[in-house]
């Protein structure tokens, strides 16, 4: 029998992320039923692209704001907790708890981009 190839990031990029979003979901702020979540979606099987599982791709999410995240797309893209293709996660700024706009990098660094309008 052939082993699964391993689609998703790994433990090590995942603690990165978590402890990056301070453990809490982006959106709601939980610490509860934590997940992973894709800005640009994988796709598929997963994707090819090396980055797909680099920290600037990914959230801390609870599964219910995974969810949320895919039943309202427009709001997910506007406040960058999801990304377009071809957009690069690295150029969108994403909107923290906090009210601020962050941009992420491929090593787990969240760096302040512009101060939010609400």
């Amino acid at each position: 029998m052939k082993a699964r190839r391993r689609t998703g990031p790994t433990d090590v990029m995942k603690a990165i992320v978590y402890e990056r979003d301070g453990g809490i979901c982006v959106r709601c702020t939980t610490r509860h039923d934590l997940t992973i979540h894709h800005r640009v979606n994988r796709g598929m099987g997963g994707a090819r692209e090396p980055w797909i599982n680099q920290a600037h791709n990914l959230l801390t999410a609870c599964t219910k704001c995974n969810s949320w995240f895919e039943d309202n797309p427009r709001e997910s893209y506007e406040n960058g907790w999801k990304v377009r293709r071809p957009q690069l996660p690295g150029e969108v700024a994403v909107i923290y708890p906090d009210g601020r706009l962050y941009l992420l990098t491929p090593d787990g660094v969240r760096r302040t981009a512009v101060a939010a309008a609400r």
